[in-house]
């Protein structure tokens, strides 16, 4: 995860969104549209090939952000490589196709659909015949009941992260053959699909230690079209090879290392020759992108606006020829996750408890230009993300942020002013100890839990507010005026400091824009993909432009004043940029914000999971199962036996009944049309409640040796790793050579 979005699939699972108002409202925009889910805003980019063109042969080296604590994907501490090691050597029985929606993988379904729904929910999975362990067992009905039994959440003796869908499972029974498995649900399940995706073999899932322990280091079975040959920690590795007992279309490459490299080492690397394929973040990528040549436009991508590197890239400098000749032979592959970024407001404590004021901050910003600042500069569509719940594309995806409105000033100031706040009201003098306007708590919480709230130490927010416009300004211009390293010039990125001090701006006149994009590095706990605290993804800075300033807004003696948390450390530059950018809109309307940098370990756990914040950035991944995986971002909070707030993932603490409600009519309606709906009518009453405004799609970026085929960017789409590999001589692209 990181700091400006969140998560990843199983993880997603629990994916982050917000709660909601009671407000009755429109469901959605263009209901007369059949199909307002819409196309992708950007397609996959791989370099797609047939396997016709792609030799034989060949070790792919694909950088990751770590070596994962355990391949069990379940665990709490499952992360985003635990996933793609998955996504190579286990059963899945259905994958995401280019738009992020399910379909059945032939290379283990046969076929898969409700058969019964009267008296009980019958799902009946005909396997495909040729699927089998790697120890030569077949795939059975033995395997889907060992991890229903340890998922179901019935026996805690598994240490599960996660058991959505599989506690509604009444029964698992062989069919008419072995091929046959009839799944019985004791509760209607509309996101049968998502289950058994991956699928363990029972020599993992059969008993509690062979879960708990047996499979974190090692897979001693698999069925994909590779295995796990090797873990080398010391080596920062892992190493998968072809799978002799693989029967479907035989994998191109002989092996795939899967490397962790941090993010802002991976330029250097791929310079030495020592990646083909690696995520990286808008600077890295734009030094790549000068010594790629100009390509066509891949099909399967959207569209792509403006290149990396502007329209015109005039005369390049002594460092850029330099970066044009180390970076020969690669290329940049662009496309946009299923994630992204969100504004979240705290209606836990402080003046956003109050609707009024959410409603207020959410109709000062200015969500196109947002994503426009991100978004833009990188050649992708800059469109702002209409739904809590999907993505364009996405089945379920419908604009629905008409329920809360566009940017609009005047509706901003009347609601603000409709909850008693006055601009130009007189402010009292705080008194040491007193509490400020925001937050409550400005200190990170000692021993707090993921998941719950606790009472946390008292503000100190005026002191802090002293802070000069000097200091801001030198801060700010610090940040804008950094280039492609992710530190300042000192070292150092913590602190506070007052945005909307005496009516003045944010201290970046004359400055220029940068490009701003994701760093992509998570933060946070490692379960934002399979199960876990999300963190934020940061995306790259750009300057805040210089607003019209209004008397700020007062009431009961107190100024309104957010306290927006920020990530201080290794590319955090962009993040708090964007905050500056939001501060600025903010004060058009009369609230001033206090930026509070905290470090990168603390800041999800610390501040965004415990409450301690106002406004915070950071990024939900999307799932194609959003009433599983959404419900535990939005659920209402509830009060827990110790008295403290169990808050499940919904870290804004805004939640209705309404909101529940539809997401468990959802989750039991069998017809998909109306599951999509009543979804819909779920978003639609997140979006009037404010507690989360979707910003932007995060981008996603992937230099790729430009042989290489069939991967880069994929978008929603899930990889084919059978399909990977480096394009035969004379195909068509330079070819540095396969056998490494």
């Amino acid at each position: 995860m990181s700091h400006d979005g969140i998560a990843t699939r199983s993880v997603m699972r629990s994916v982050a969104f917000l709660g909601v108002s009671a407000l009755a409202v429109s469901v959605l925009a263009g209901c007369s549209d059949p199909d307002p889910a819409g196309k992708p805003l950007a397609g996959q980019d791989i370099a797609p090939a047939a396997r016709a063109e792609v030799a034989d042969g060949g070790t792919l080296r694909w950088a990751v952000d770590a070596v994962p604590e355990t391949l069990n994907t379940f665990q709490s501490d499952a992360d985003a490589t635990t996933t793609r090691i998955a996504q190579a050597t286990l059963p899945s029985m259905f994958r995401f196709d280019a738009a992020g929606r399910p379909e059945r993988n032939p290379a283990y379904l046969e076929s898969a659909k409700v058969v019964e729904t009267e008296p009980k929910q019958v799902v009946l999975y005909k396997l495909n015949q040729q699927a089998v362990w790697s120890d030569g067992r077949e795939i059975g009905a033995a395997d889907f009941a060992a991890q229903w039994r340890a998922l179901s959440g019935k026996d805690s003796a598994y240490w599960t992260a996660r058991n959505a869908g599989y506690d509604r499972i009444e029964k698992i029974q062989r069919g008419d053959n072995d091929l046959e498995v009839r799944v019985t649900f004791g509760q209607p399940y509309a996101d049968w699909r998502s289950l058994f995706s991956p699928l363990y073999p029972k020599e993992v899932m059969g008993t509690p230690d062979a879960f708990n322990d047996g499979a974190r280091r090692k897979l001693k079975v698999s069925a994909g079209p590779f295995t796990v040959k090797k873990i080398d920690r010391k080596g920062d590795q892992v190493r998968l090879t072809r799978n002799p007992r693989w029967w479907g279309e035989p994998a191109k490459l002989n092996e795939i290392v899967l490397r962790a490299v941090p993010r802002d080492q991976r330029a250097a690397e791929l310079a030495a020759g020592e990646l083909d394929l690696a995520e990286v973040d808008p600077a890295a990528a734009k030094r790549i992108a000068l010594a790629a040549p100009p390509r066509p436009q891949s099909p399967s991508a959207g569209a792509s606006g403006t290149p990396l590197m502007g329209p015109e890239r005039g005369p390049l400098t002594p460092t850029q020829k330099r970066d044009k000749a180390r970076f020969r032979g690669f290329e940049v592959r662009k496309s946009l996750e299923p994630a992204y970024t969100q504004l979240a407001l705290n209606g836990g404590e402080g003046p956003l408890t109050d609707e009024r004021v959410r409603r207020g901050v959410a109709r000062a910003l200015d969500r196109e230009e947002l994503a426009k600042l991100v978004l833009s500069p990188l050649g992708l569509p800059a469109e702002p993300v209409g739904s809590h719940l999907a993505l364009s594309g996405q089945a379920a995806y419908a604009d629905n942020s008409g329920a809360i409105g566009g940017q609009d000033t005047a509706e901003a100031q009347a609601l603000l002013a409709d909850a008693g706040w006055v601009q130009g009201g007189p402010v009292k003098e705080e008194k040491k100890g007193e509490k400020a306007a925001g937050s409550e708590a400005d200190k990170p919480a000692k021993g707090s839990e993921a998941g719950k709230t606790e009472k946390g130490s008292e503000a100190e927010k005026t002191e802090k507010a002293e802070k000069s416009e000097k200091d801001s300004r030198k801060d700010s211009e610090k940040e804008s005026g950094k280039k492609d390293s992710g530190k300042d010039s000192d070292g150092e990125d913590d602190g506070t400091y007052i945005v909307g001090e005496d009516n003045k701006g944010d201290g970046d006149e004359g400055r220029k824009g940068e490009h701003l994009a994701q760093d992509g590095k998570q933060y946070g706990s490692k379960q934002l993909q399979q199960g876990g605290v999300p963190g934020a993804y940061a995306p790259q800075g750009t300057a805040a432009p210089a607003g019209a300033a209004v008397r700020p807004l007062a009431k009961d003696g107190k100024a309104l004043t957010l306290r927006f948390v920020v990530p201080a450390g290794e590319g955090s530059q962009s993040l708090r940029t964007v905050a500056d950018r939001i501060s600025v809109m903010l004060e058009r309307v009369g609230i001033r914000t206090v930026i509070s940098k905290v470090s990168d370990e603390s800041y999800f756990k610390d501040h965004i999971a415990s409450g301690q914040y106002d406004l915070a950035l950071y990024s939900w991944p999307t799932s194609a199962y959003p009433a599983t995986d959404a419900r535990p971002i939005y659920a209402k909070p509830v009060p827990a036996a110790d008295g403290s707030l169990n808050v499940e993932q919904n870290y804004t603490r805004v939640g209705t009944d309404q909101v529940d409600q539809l997401f468990d009519q959802a989750i039991a309606t069998l017809d998909e049309s109306e599951s999509r709906s009543l979804i819909r009518k779920a978003d639609s009453r997140i979006w009037a409640a404010a507690g989360s405004i979707p910003l932007y799609q995060r981008p996603q970026l992937t230099a790729a040796r430009t042989n290489i085929a069939n991967a880069g960017a994929f978008g929603f789409g899930t990889p084919v790793y059978e399909d990977m590999g480096f394009l035969k001589k004379g195909s068509g692209a330079p070819a540095p050579g396969i056998n490494r």
